[in-house]
């Protein structure tokens, strides 16, 4: 299984960003994507999550009504749209890959997916 990140950099409050996850060396439909960030300091968090067995998403509340995920199979590729950035949301972006089976609106968010991306910076001036 790999994964990359890509289209982090540097941005002012209130812009945008689009991070993309190129995936490969597994079943698509049988893998959900999560997406996660770290800050300096803190403990890595769960973001967005896609769900490619049933196409469900999930979202932190932090992020909520702001950022989007969605993904191309045919590209095997998932993004995560960001919007309205603020600078709280600056920190490494990873994309990691978890079995579809253990994903739930309880679980997505823990950080114990076995594959991960090698992570992109995002930072959000104010």
């Amino acid at each position: 299984v790999q994964l990359v990140e890509s289209g982090g950099g540097l941005v002012q409050a209130g812009g945008s960003l689009r991070l993309s996850c190129a995936a490969s060396g597994f079943k698509w439909d049988d893998f959900a994507i999560i997406w996660y960030r770290q800050a300096p300091g803190k403990e890595r968090e769960g973001v967005a999550c896609i769900n490619h067995e049933n196409g469900r998403t999930y979202y932190s509340d932090a992020v909520k009504g702001r950022f989007l995920v969605s993904s191309d199979k045919a590209k095997n590729t998932v993004y995560l749209q960001m919007n309205n950035l603020k600078p709280e949301d600056t920190a490494v972006y990873y994309c990691a890959a978890e079995s579809s089976a253990l994903i739930s609106s309880s679980s997505w968010a823990v950080p114990h997916a076995p594959f991960w991306g090698q992570g992109t910076q995002v930072s959000v001036s104010s």
